[in-house]
């Protein structure tokens, strides 16, 4: 059984076929954010904070960390910046983080002062990044989201993803790295712009587990992009999904829909033993007024399925939306 194990100083979490769904919280990221990046250009780590915590409190199995705030030298400002939200985070939360940055430099830092057993995300099928990312891999015994585009973009044939992705998972052999610390994204398209998105998708995980055995991810708010009341599309995509075989998602856990229906997808995939965490977060549920749901109390970050213990400390793609 596939089992990609990810941990914090003190938490180790497992992501895996038959593991509750590993949601990564996406919201420390300024991608798109311009009022997180300015604060974070100027050394305020309120709002970044803020999200820690609340996405934990909503029931986060990971955290991503991004600190890209400016295309402007990302060289030789983003390293520092990512190594300052990192310290700042795992000093809040006890929970696993996804080291994310497209800047080698900063994901290298990051990895030096990461406690645990981080997430990088990620790498490609483009040479230079295989070249530059895999032995970070390899020097640091982390996991890696594989990303199923290469120097030619992103193929709209799926095809092409799935052939992109076991060429990440080969050359990632070549190093000595498992196909158990390769989780694939095999990148969902926008469902209003690709009418087969959903299919594509659904087919892409059956054949990542079935063929390649490895865990997979995506940027879970891509299927809604451009449409409407988007979160009603994510959280009908999300049971879906996690029944094709996906194991984890960069999503907001802070949307109590789209968490309930990782819930409820956990429950009915056998992975919430005895409904435990269900009833956990729920026993006390009430409707709101006017009869549409009411936000649940805070649960408890294992409720992505962590447990604390049994792995000594080591070292070592989605854009949050407002």
């Amino acid at each position: 059984m596939t089992r990609t194990i990810v941990a914090s100083a003190t938490r180790e979490i497992i992501i895996g076929f038959d593991q509750p769904f590993c949601v990564i919280g996406e919201r420390i990221n300024p991608t798109g954010r311009k009022k997180l990046a300015a604060e974070m250009i100027e050394g305020n780590f309120d709002t970044v904070i803020k999200d820690a915590l609340e996405q934990v409190a909503a029931g986060a199995t990971m955290l991503d960390i991004n600190a890209g705030v400016t295309a402007v030298n990302p060289n030789e400002t983003e390293p520092p910046l990512l190594v300052k939200t990192l310290e700042i985070v795992q000093g809040l939360v006890d929970i696993p983080l996804a080291i994310d940055s497209s800047v080698t430099a900063a994901i290298e830092a990051g990895l030096k002062v990461a406690k645990g057993r981080p997430l990088i995300n990620s790498v490609t099928g483009e040479e230079e990044k295989l070249e530059a990312i895999l032995p970070l891999c390899k020097k640091y015994d982390v996991p890696v989201v594989a990303i199923s585009n290469d120097e030619t973009g992103i193929s709209q044939d799926p095809d092409v993803r799935f052939a992109v992705a076991k060429k990440i998972v080969e050359r990632a052999a070549d190093y000595g790295i498992k196909p158990h610390d390769i989780v694939v994204d095999p990148l969902v398209m926008p469902i209003g712009a690709v009418g087969s998105a959903g299919l594509q998708v659904f087919a892409l995980v059956r054949r990542l587990r079935e063929e390649l055995k490895v865990n997979t991810t995506c940027g879970l708010s891509n299927i809604s992009f451009g449409l409407p009341h988007r979160h009603g599309i994510n959280a009908g995509f999300i049971p879906m999904v996690i029944g094709a075989g996906m194991t984890s998602a960069i999503m907001n856990p802070c949307r109590p829909a789209e968490m309930e229906a990782v819930r409820a997808a956990n429950v009915l995939n056998g992975t919430d033993e005895n409904c435990y965490n269900w009833i956990k977060t729920y026993r006390d549920y009430k409707p709101a007024e006017g009869g549409h749901a009411a936000a649940p109390a805070p649960a408890a970050a294992s409720a992505g399925g962590g447990r604390r213990g049994g792995r000594a400390a080591r070292v070592g793609g989605g854009a949050a939306t407002e």
